[in-house]
């Protein structure tokens, strides 16, 4: 694995969800993130519901900031928001967080693992439910040791 590449996580939320809002639970029953989630520092960010993995993101936005783009889009761009936030009642969100990047690519390597991490869970079944776009990059081994170490938290099908 890559020494100099440092991600601390996970770090997991439950969000209770309607269509035109969600709540925070977080650790401890906190209703707000925590400081690194509500920071600018390079997110990976996984939706799952019973453990299940069905969408994965990447932030360098706080996450209350992001996840209130996903709710309040209306087609800017073609971007319609988050489409599993109509489906659910609850879904858990663990965050990872780059903890020493590179500035000139702060989120090339996040990017890289996100793609890995689809991937894999892919090659378990089926793309995530409600993923909606991927970027793919030429990736190192460390990018999949380090999805691999992110997937194997849902205990998903070898």
């Amino acid at each position: 694995m890559n020494e100099e590449m440092k991600i601390l996580g996970p770090e997991r939320y439950s969000l209770i969800l309607d269509s035109e809002s969600y709540s925070v639970r977080g650790p401890d029953n906190t209703t707000k993130f925590f400081k690194l989630a509500a920071s600018h520092q390079p997110k990976l960010y996984v939706v799952s519901v019973n453990e299940n993995p069905i969408y994965i993101g990447i932030t360098k936005q706080p996450m209350r900031s992001r996840l209130r783009f996903g709710w309040t889009a209306k087609g800017q761009a073609g971007y319609w928001g988050y489409p599993w936030r109509n489906k659910f009642n609850e879904v858990n969100l663990d965050i990872w967080y780059h903890m020493n990047p590179e500035e000139s690519k702060s989120m090339l390597d996040f990017e890289t693992i996100e793609a890995e991490v689809v991937f894999i869970i892919r090659c378990a079944g089926q793309w995530p439910q409600y993923q909606t776009e991927i970027h793919f990059h030429a990736s190192e081994p460390f990018h999949r040791q380090i999805a691999a170490k992110i997937v194997s938290r849902y205990g998903l099908p070898k």
